[in-house]
């Protein structure tokens, strides 16, 4: 784990337990601070106890009674970046305080000065981040050059091995990072910081999209000057995103970077969508030092993350692909963009059996209007099923299937040699699953059983 002198002496509250929780109170307790932590489930404060024992204490930072604890004492506040600070009352119990909110994020930024020479790539946006972040690791260590990918893309940068480098030849530590955890966030100068997109997203977190758009912005603010900004050009002109970066900051636009080689040669990276998020970890590792060979022989060899347009399976000519990770009407859009129409008997035949539903972060599916064309039927499922469903029919065929093996059953039946069955459901799992994982994963299994030697019959038998 890493850990810092930066902490020694001090005294910190954690407040919610998971995994960055978790080593944050890990790095705290090895770098001689004292820590006072608190989850609402039982399991993640037993678990805790259980690993550090007499030097951990628990102390109620809870919804229901958040001022049994005084937190005038404390450095610190180290939230999870799941805790909703604009409605929790221990944010404002903090504030009244004095004490900072911070996060994880915020922790390894203070330990940096500890840390052996090296460097740190950011990487936000609404969508894409997390491929954008692998891809960017995968690059890196195609050069030979040592990589950490944590933060947002579930691995906590605390819990990692630090790189060790010199100044000759700098490890680089990739983090995800997500608006929560900007805004917990004082001083993580990137060396190469990114803003692959922008659109609504979290306005249950934001009083309004313009928030959201200023909480991505502060990342490029935490830059020092010379440091390269790597920014999508709506995002930079039509949001003002760069409005917080250091007078004279170098950055390169996305859409402005050439690839070497032939996106179809990218079997992991289909779509524009990819197309884009290869640009920016492209000029992230060529500001790096990084050669145009090791680049384009390392997007060739790249292998996706699961959940995210993930080949689960090949049956009677129809591809199966689970991107279950896209959670919203902008991260479903270039999902459908990336299977357009094929010649057909009788001209050009749409090919997607689009899956599509859950549980709704708005009202409508204006960003995927435009690829509808590349949709032969829909099968809507979830809370949003019956809206979803509203929408479409009059523009495709639409099944209403309410549960995700009925809408995998009808979409083999339906399916043609050639076509994509498609979960992308622009909508969040928790109206029938645990998360995004857990419903992708069932996606495979039903596709499986659906699909295998010993069924017969159907488009994709």
């Amino acid at each position: 784990m890493i850990v810092s002198a930066a902490f020694s002496g001090k005294r910190y509250a954690v407040l919610g337990l998971a995994r960055s929780g978790q080593a944050s109170v890990a790095t705290l307790l090895a770098s001689g601070a004292a820590v006072t932590a608190w989850d609402a489930r039982e399991e993640p404060r037993a678990a805790t106890l259980a690993a550090h024992s007499a030097a951990f204490v628990a102390g109620r930072l809870d919804m229901a009674d958040p001022c049994t604890l005084d937190l005038a004492p404390y450095t610190a506040l180290v939230v999870s970046p799941g805790i909703p600070i604009n409605r929790h009352p221990v944010a404002e119990a903090a504030r009244a305080a004095g004490v900072p909110l911070i996060c994880d994020i915020e922790l390894f930024a203070e330990a940096r000065r500890d840390l052996p020479p090296h460097r740190v790539i950011g990487i936000t946006g609404t969508n894409g981040k997390s491929t954008t972040t692998a891809l960017t690791g995968h690059l890196l260590r195609c050069a030979g050059i040592p990589a950490r990918v944590s933060g947002n893309i579930g691995r906590p940068i605390l819990g990692e091995v630090p790189l060790v480098g010199d100044a000759r030849k700098q490890g680089v530590y990739v983090l995800e990072l997500s608006s929560f955890q900007i805004d917990l966030t004082q001083r993580l100068d990137c060396d190469v910081a990114m803003l692959l997109n922008l659109s609504p997203d979290h306005l249950d977190r934001y009083d309004s999209y313009a928030a959201y758009v200023d909480s991505k912005a502060r990342l490029f603010g935490m830059q020092a000057a010379g440091h390269l900004a790597i920014v999508d050009y709506h995002a930079a002109i039509d949001e003002e995103a760069l409005r917080y970066a250091p007078p004279g900051q170098p950055f390169a636009f996305i859409d402005g970077v050439e690839l070497p080689g032939d996106q179809a040669d990218w079997p992991s990276l289909p779509g524009p969508h990819n197309r884009a998020n290869a640009a920016a970890a492209v000029a992230a590792v060529r500001h790096l030092g990084v050669s145009e060979a090791v680049i384009e022989t390392g997007l060739k060899s790249f292998r996706g993350l699961p959940h995210r347009m993930e080949t689960v399976a090949e049956a009677g000519g129809v591809l199966f692909v689970n991107d279950s990770k896209a959670t919203n009407p902008a991260s479903a859009a270039p999902a459908l963009a990336a299977f357009p129409p094929r010649a057909g008997d009788s001209g050009r035949r749409a090919r997607i059996h689009w899956i599509v539903g859950g549980l709704p972060k708005g009202d409508d599916l204006d960003e995927c209007a435009p690829f509808f064309a590349h949709v032969a039927a829909a099968y809507t499922i979830g809370d949003a099923g019956p809206r979803f469903a509203e929408l479409l029919e009059g523009v495709m065929p639409v099944t209403r299937s309410e549960m995700l093996v009925e809408a995998v059953r009808a979409a083999i039946a339906a399916a043609r040699p050639g076509d994509v069955v498609l979960l992308s459901p622009a909508c969040a799992s928790f109206d029938q699953f645990r998360d995004y994982e857990a419903r992708g994963l069932a996606f495979g299994q039903i596709v499986a059983a659906l699909t295998g030697p010993d069924k017969a019959g159907g488009g994709a038998g």
